[in-house]
């Protein structure tokens, strides 16, 4: 039976994969296997219950299954913070901020409406790790938690939540960003509340798009995964500077005053460099993941920041910060982590620091990307084969070395399995989209003729 839990959440088609019986399954779980151990001694010594914050963006579906999921935690013992429509990082913050025991956020980030999620936090606002997802799945075959009278959870309106959250966005600043003329896309997502204000308080000159969601509408031709719309409006307004967050505003992707799109590479760079010069980049370590551009390494050896690399995915880059006590980390996607003022990527975060930059250094985005060289990189999904064998196959070996060879210095490859079905991703870099062009599809041919299933 596949596992439950994927690399961000339980995430599934609403009321049909993600149901309102499973939320409110999975919410009396949770609450069984995060409300045990020390921290719930000291609950029972001072006379409390658990507390846990409940969030969610806003597609349609996240209203029935939040009030599964309040009713789950809340029939086990547990008061209930009710949010609202919040971002993810915020929800991450205010579980830290007032010492929540854990946290839900209930979100398919990019995806689009019809598809929700569940996201888990841990006591301080992290998200878990493997062993304890594997317990609550594990725990959904009971026996609950069955508390009666005064025992029982209560759900209230956590009332001040986007407050906190501003005044800790704003706090982390170390300069305003008043001169800077910025295009927000919230994505008509959990942003579209939060965002504009912060940008507006921090000083920068607003012009917003993407900021009405319906329940419906969200990621749906715009935001981060949908960069042509603000792009146009950059242009059309004669912006600085255009920021777009995804549903749920933990990503932030960028485009510079001609409308050319900064990646989260790009940012990453920006960030490192800035950090480092600042002296706050700890350890002069940035940590990204294997499929980061090559551009990124070569710009990090040339100010003399170390990289570290991760697997694929936010989770693993925040396990390399945690391991290393390290400040800044992230993804191509636009996943940004600043553990100084995060436990998971925020993309207001991010942007108010990118912004920020630029009005520390009255240089435009572009002046400032161009720290980094982005080299042409092309993915091939080589469908339909036996991922497993990747690394047991000469003749895949031998082609490998073989581009390498050919590459030398200005070019890099990366052949890596789908750890959810059976399917090779082909990545290579070269100086020119030609070679990388037509290396990766030669790989893909090798690859599909050794391991044809």
């Amino acid at each position: 039976m596949p596992r439950l839990f994927g690399t961000d959440g339980v995430r599934g088609l609403a009321n049909r994969d993600l149901t309102a019986g499973l939320a409110l399954s999975l919410a009396q779980a949770s609450a069984a296997v995060l409300t045990q151990g020390r921290r719930a001694r000291l609950r029972l010594a001072e006379g409390r219950r658990p507390v846990a914050v409940l969030a969610r963006d806003p597609r349609i579906s996240g209203e029935f299954i939040s009030a599964a999921v309040a009713a789950g935690l809340a029939s086990s013992g547990v008061d209930v913070l009710d949010a609202g429509v919040i971002p993810t990082p915020a929800a991450a913050f205010l579980i830290s901020d007032i010492g929540a025991d854990f946290g839900v956020m209930i979100s398919a980030s990019h995806n689009a409406a019809p598809d929700n999620g569940i996201k888990i936090f841990a006591f301080g606002g992290t998200k878990l790790p493997d062993d304890v997802e594997d317990r609550i799945e594990e725990h959904l075959a009971g026996p609950n938690l069955t508390p009666i009278g005064g025992d029982v959870g209560r759900i209230r309106r956590f009332a001040d939540a986007e407050d906190r959250y501003v005044v800790h966005l704003l706090s982390t600043l170390p300069n305003r960003l008043d001169g800077i003329h910025v295009v927000l896309d919230c994505a008509h997502g959990a942003a579209a509340g939060v965002s504009p204000q912060v940008f507006t308080d921090a000083g920068a000159r607003l012009t917003v798009i993407g900021a009405d969601p319906d329940g419906l509408n969200i990621n749906d031709g715009v935001g981060s995964t949908h960069l042509d719309n603000l792009a146009a409006a950059v242009l059309a307004s004669g912006a600085d500077i255009g920021i777009a967050h995804d549903g749920d505003a933990d990503r932030c992707l960028a485009v510079d005053r001609d409308g050319n799109i900064v990646d989260g590479d790009q940012i990453m760079a920006i960030l490192a460099v800035s950090m480092a010069e600042r002296g706050v980049l700890k350890d002069r370590t940035l940590v990204a993941t294997v499929m980061s551009n090559l551009g990124l390494r070569k710009a990090m050896a040339a100010n003399d920041i170390r990289m570290i690399e991760t697997k694929v995915g936010d989770r693993y880059v925040l396990e390399a910060l945690n391991e290393h006590d390290l400040s800044l980390g992230g993804e191509q996607s636009g996943h940004v982590i600043m553990t100084k003022f995060a436990t998971t990527g925020d993309g207001i975060l991010t942007g108010l620091h990118l912004v920020a930059e630029m009005a520390r250094t009255g240089k435009t985005l572009a002046e400032l990307a161009s720290v980094m060289t982005v080299y042409p990189q092309i993915l091939v999904n080589v469908r339909g084969v036996d991922h497993h064998a990747l690394g047991e196959d000469d003749t895949i070996a031998s082609a490998v070395l073989a581009a390498e060879a050919e590459l030398g210095e200005t070019g890099r490859v990366l052949l890596r399995p789908s750890g959810t079905e059976p399917m090779v991703r082909v990545m290579v870099e070269a100086a020119d989209q030609a070679t990388a062009d037509r290396l990766a599809h030669a790989l893909a041919d090798v690859v599909r003729e050794c391991l044809a299933l």
